[in-house]
């Protein structure tokens, strides 16, 4: 069976190509000033996963689920909220923590994340519901860790012991998530080897850096692709 192809889309963004043909887009934001321009309009999405509502991880998500009607995996409010802007179904998998759905030989196991989810305009902040994270466990047995923007946790100890993420997907920028630091101590809690960072580099207060992160997690293999480049796990 084929292996897990990652493909980062700058900031927060990325793509996820599964052993079975899917395509999954997690936290769309194709106006990032990292995406590349030939990422910047799919061909296709069959999953699109939203871990909170903040706008640089739900800014493409309308227009994504209306252009190609992909099934929609985020919290039930999120979710609702997508719908209600135009994407169809979006609140037909709207989950909550601890759940999990399955979608064409694809587990979505939803956990928690420490941070917050509102969406700001003209009106003052539309609360999208509690942000979250995903270890998303594949056909082929590979298992994700997508923990969305958070602090470092404790309870990331049992993420690993229950879930068992073979690769954990983190946010490394500090400021408006853990930065290097935490996230070596993250991934001594998850018991993950290898590690994708992510949300870093994209504005100048995104401070935290892959090789900083690789001095605070000696022994982990760190995997830093750059935007549109893609890779296996």
């Amino acid at each position: 069976m084929p292996d897990v192809a990652f493909t980062w889309l700058g900031h927060g963004s990325y793509r996820i190509d599964s052993p079975g043909g899917k395509r999954i887009y997690v936290d769309p934001w194709f106006d990032n000033p990292k995406c590349p321009d030939s990422e910047r309009q799919p061909e296709r999405a069959d999953v699109m996963v939203v871990t909170h509502g903040h706008g640089d991880h739900v800014g493409s998500a309308v227009e994504l689920g209306k252009q190609h009607s992909p099934r929609v995996v985020a919290i039930i409010e999120l979710a609702t909220w997508l719908e209600a802007q135009g994407v169809e179904n979006a609140s037909a998998l709207g989950m909550n923590k601890g759940g999990t759905v399955e979608i064409d030989g694809t587990k979505f196991h939803m956990t928690d994340a420490v941070h917050s989810g509102g969406l700001y305009g003209g009106e003052g902040i539309t609360y999208l519901g509690d942000p979250a994270g995903f270890v998303i466990e594949f056909e082929n047995g590979t298992s994700v860790y997508a923990a969305g923007d958070t602090a470092l946790f404790g309870d990331m100890e049992l993420i690993g012991r229950y879930l068992e993420p073979d690769v954990a997907i983190l946010p490394i920028g500090d400021h408006f998530t853990m930065g290097p630091r935490q996230a070596a101590a993250a991934l001594e809690l998850l018991g993950c080897r290898r590690c994708i960072p992510i949300h870093w580099g994209t504005f100048p207060v995104l401070v935290g850096t892959p090789d900083q992160l690789r001095e605070h997690a000696t022994g982990v293999e760190i995997i830093t692709p750059e935007p549109g480049e893609t890779v296996t796990l």
